[in-house]
């Protein structure tokens, strides 16, 4: 299987359509922060970055009275959920092992509880907590990080950083998408 980059995956439509309302700010932040946390705790660097760029993948807009209703949407929030299957169908689609990206996509699934009706604290894995972890360090109040600004273009360059990481990490470790 091949590897695939960042850069391929922030490329594709499906992920300009999605994270264009999720935020692509917050998308890379949230993956330059999951590369760091997963260097100092020893997790697959490959697997961390790729969860934490589509983790919100599966956001959508919740409207009352034809405004964004913040409350609304936290109410019937199912986006870790949407946003696994969507990341695994595109992860797929792009040429992904398909057992790397059903890891991805849990990390994706686990990145929050928000939609559950208990919590997971404790309950997560090193990838996991990792995904999480990066997620929360770029929260802000109401949902305001989803509204930052960042460019395809400027995504690219970012992204094309820790790709050039993760490819000298696969000269060295043949196994890092397993």
């Amino acid at each position: 299987m091949k590897q695939v980059l960042l850069t391929e995956i922030i490329k594709h439509k499906i992920t300009q359509k999605y994270l264009k309302r999720s935020g692509v700010h917050h998308a890379v932040l949230t993956t330059e922060r999951a590369v760091e946390l997963a260097k100092q705790s020893g997790v697959n660097i490959n697997l961390a970055a790729k969860a934490a760029l589509l983790h919100d993948i599966g956001h959508y807009e919740w409207y009352k009275d034809g405004k964004w209703d913040y409350q609304e949407y936290r109410k019937h929030d199912i986006h870790a959920i949407k946003g696994a299957e969507r990341a695994h169908k595109l992860l797929v689609r792009l040429g992904e092992d398909p057992q790397t990206a059903k890891e991805i996509s849990i990390a994706i699934l686990l990145h929050t509880d928000s939609y559950l009706p208990f919590s997971i604290e404790n309950m997560r894995s090193p990838l996991h907590e990792v995904v999480y972890k990066a997620d929360e360090m770029e929260e802000l109040p109401g949902g305001q990080h989803h509204y930052k600004y960042m460019s395809i273009e400027e995504a690219e360059i970012r992204l094309r950083q820790i790709d050039e990481l993760l490819l000298k990490e696969l000269e060295t470790k043949p196994s890092i998408s397993q």
